[in-house]
């Protein structure tokens, strides 16, 4: 009697342990499938992260050097808030409502469009000499508005990565849209972690430069020191770069949003790179799209910029 109930248990013994290989199986095979899904995606968005990267660098430059490494993880904070945000906006958006993710990209596009005439308006309005007595006055209120400046920095940044990062969201869900939920969540968060920390780690990075050349520059060995030194001189010029880069790839990327959302300029700049590929050649077409999207960028902008300042004028607010 004992000896059948036993044999009788053998075989329900033995299910628990082919459910779990099947589960197992059925894990690695979804985390085989992100893998790929996200390098795919990775590629798609290489050229959006590389303008998050100038584009963050430039906007935490100008702060205290022993207050960068806050602002660039203040910043990294609100870009993980941001990603919290738009990842199930992203699912939910996907699954309820495809129809308004051009709308929102789009206004997206627009906003960085705007930010990047307003800081060539900026730079032109105040470029003029000041006298002394006012360099003096200005100089007396940064001192008081350290905090303030920071903060306006910091929520500016965190401002612009959100249309950066939704760009990728939306470029990421793009290349998941034909895959189940569970794929699409995964690959969704695993673009939007190496993103967030890729990008701030290097900012991080960028903006220690100088420190790091000063230390450097201080070591006993020649090859080091001349290291450091070298390092000093280049770093102001890679921030200039970087200040350069990063308002031109506000008009790259936001011309690049408008045009794409707009089918018939989309395919007038398509059609003149290929028109230029037959007439000079790859390279000249290759950056054809480019120059078009930052050139409609910057049209947009100006005409939000009037359209922004009309409005402020109407409404009493003051201009800045």
């Amino acid at each position: 009697m004992i000896l059948p109930a036993t044999r009788g248990c053998a075989p329900s013994s033995r299910m628990p342990a082919g459910s779990l290989l099947t589960l197992l199986d059925d894990i690695a095979s979804v985390l085989d499938d992100v893998a790929v899904l996200t390098k795919k995606a990775t590629a798609k968005t290489a050229g959006v992260l590389g303008d998050d990267l100038a584009l963050n660098a430039q906007q935490v430059s100008g702060v205290v050097s022993k207050r960068e490494l806050p602002v660039v993880w203040s910043v990294a904070k609100g870009s993980f808030v941001n990603k919290l945000i738009l990842v199930p906006l992203a699912l939910l958006i996907s699954r309820f409502a495809s129809w308004a993710i051009s709308p929102l990209l789009m206004i997206g596009g627009l906003y960085l469009c705007f930010e990047g005439c307003e800081k060539i308006l900026h730079h032109f309005l105040h470029r003029q000499p000041k006298s002394p007595e006012a360099a003096a006055d200005e100089l007396a209120k940064l001192a008081t508005s350290d905090t303030q400046s920071e903060s306006d920095k910091i929520k500016g940044a965190i401002r612009t990565d959100f249309v950066l990062s939704a760009e990728i969201i939306a470029i990421t869900l793009g290349t998941v849209a034909g895959q189940d939920f569970t794929r699409q969540l995964l690959v969704l968060s695993s673009i939007a972690i190496i993103m967030t920390v890729g990008v701030y780690g290097l900012v991080a990075g960028i903006v220690k430069l100088d420190d790091a050349g000063l230390h450097l520059s201080k070591s006993p060995r020649t090859a080091t020191r001349a290291l450091g030194a070298g390092i000093l001189r280049t770093a102001p010029y890679l921030m200039k770069s970087l200040s350069f880069l990063g308002t031109a790839a506000m008009f790259l990327v936001g011309g690049g949003i408008v045009t794409h959302g707009i089918p018939w300029l989309h395919h007038a700049i398509e059609h003149a790179a290929e028109v230029v590929k037959k007439s000079a050649g790859t390279i000249p077409a290759a950056l054809t799209p480019s120059l078009l999207n930052g050139l409609c960028g910057l049209i947009a902008g100006a005409l939000v910029v009037l359209l922004v300042t009309g409005i402020r004028k109407l409404r009493g607010t003051p201009q800045h």
